[in-house]
């Protein structure tokens, strides 16, 4: 399954549906401590505010200054490493 960013009410956040369980719910935010390899990568990346994760899907909440274009293809590429 390819995952692509989707669109979600709040501009600040993309939703990506990996086809696999992620867990959850549960939120992940800068500056804690986890022990789930894939939330520490995501809050790693410049600009990510949270990650939430529940079902099949992950969603990512940015800054208000990044740009979904500067962040997205690596989210990605760390959710495809995850659960491909």
């Amino acid at each position: 399954m390819s995952i692509e960013p989707e669109a979600t009410p709040n501009p600040n956040a993309l939703k990506f549906t990996v086809g696999k369980p992620v867990g959850g719910p549960v939120t992940y935010l800068p500056g804690g401590e986890y022990d789930e390899p894939m939330a520490n990568e995501l809050l790693a990346l410049d600009g990510v505010a949270s990650v939430f994760a529940t079902a099949d899907f992950v969603t990512l909440t940015k800054t208000d200054e990044a740009e979904w274009a500067d962040i997205s293809s690596s989210v990605v590429s760390i959710l495809e490493s995850h659960f491909s």
